[in-house]
């Protein structure tokens, strides 16, 4: 029995990338907001309370909502996503980031595009076609500029077991993602979110409990509890909704392909905040990046978003 096809219409589908490109922007300056966290406080424990914090917030908002909420089963398997969309995937890029720059990081996440038309391709759900293919080609030509540029820089070299702990939460989110487009079909977004990250939420405050518990929340900085309700609320609640909307709408290739607006928004925000200066490689890889983006978004931008 073949997938049905869901339509939208032009105007649906501005919007869904107006919003991806607003959730490109939240990540991207996220990078250097986790940073900040991590160096002032533990990273187990910055982390544990944001993604708490996130998952509360997305709970709070959706149990109330009446229409296309999930069955028993459906929520027993989106918890079980969860755990490895967001539990597992969290502990890897945590630990990874404290391990490298924030540039590099955004750099190496960028990485998502192509991993996901991989694995989307493999099992079946997702086509590419060849536009796509080149536009993600021309957007890892781009990013390969932009490490030459960082690997040139005197400023914070990037470790390699911060750079593997990276590709490993990127690889996790790539398989996530395309495994998780089938729900996004017949369950709305916000319960998709909202009940993913109640799954991967625990295993990361069961592993951040010590931390947590050993860290004293009366002296936390007013700005560090800003940090943590931005990358709580901002990047783990609002983004992600765009990011479920975008899978269901235009697919999670088309979807993947806003994430490389990441690198450019963090190694931006990066340089003032964290004195990671950008140099002409990564301007010219940055060029590349917009015209990856570009070019696989204007092979399918009229098409209507379907499953195969």
């Amino acid at each position: 029995m073949s997938t049905p096809v869901l339509r939208f219409s032009k105007s649906e589908i501005a919007f869904t990338e107006l919003g991806l490109v607003g959730m490109a922007v939240i990540w991207g300056v996220n990078f250097s907001v986790l940073k900040y966290g991590t160096q002032v406080l533990e990273p187990l424990a910055y982390n544990g309370v944001r993604m708490l914090l996130g998952a509360l917030t997305m709970l709070a908002v959706t149990l109330p909502q009446r229409s296309k909420r999930p069955t028993r089963r459906d929520i027993g398997l989106l918890m079980l996503l969860g755990v490895l969309g967001h539990g597992m995937y969290q502990a890897l890029f945590i630990q990874g980031l404290t391990r490298t720059r924030a540039g590099t990081a955004s750099l190496l996440m960028a990485a998502s595009p192509a991993l996901v038309a991989i694995v989307g391709r493999l099992i079946g759900i997702e086509r590419v076609t060849r536009r796509q293919v080149l536009g993600i080609a021309l957007s890892i030509g781009g990013l390969a500029f932009v490490i030459v540029g960082t690997a040139q820089s005197s400023e914070g070299q990037a470790s390699v077991s911060g750079d593997m702990l990276i590709l490993g939460a990127v690889l996790i989110w790539a398989f996530y993602t395309t495994w998780v487009r089938p729900l996004t079909e017949r369950i709305d977004g916000m319960q998709i979110a909202a009940w993913t990250l109640a799954g991967g939420t625990i295993p990361i405050v069961l592993m951040a409990a010590p931390s947590i518990l050993r860290t004293d929340w009366t002296s936390v900085a007013p700005l560090t509890w800003g940090a943590i309700a931005y990358s709580g609320i901002g990047s783990v609640g609002i983004a992600y909704l765009a990011w479920y909307r975008g899978v269901r709408v235009i697919g999670s290739t088309r979807t993947s392909m806003f994430s490389n607006l990441q690198p450019i928004v963090a190694v931006a925000v990066a340089w003032p905040l964290l004195g990671e200066r950008p140099t002409a490689w990564q301007g010219v890889g940055a060029a590349g990046v917009l015209a990856g983006l570009w070019l696989s978004r204007s092979s399918t931008s009229t098409e209507p978003a379907h499953g195969e």
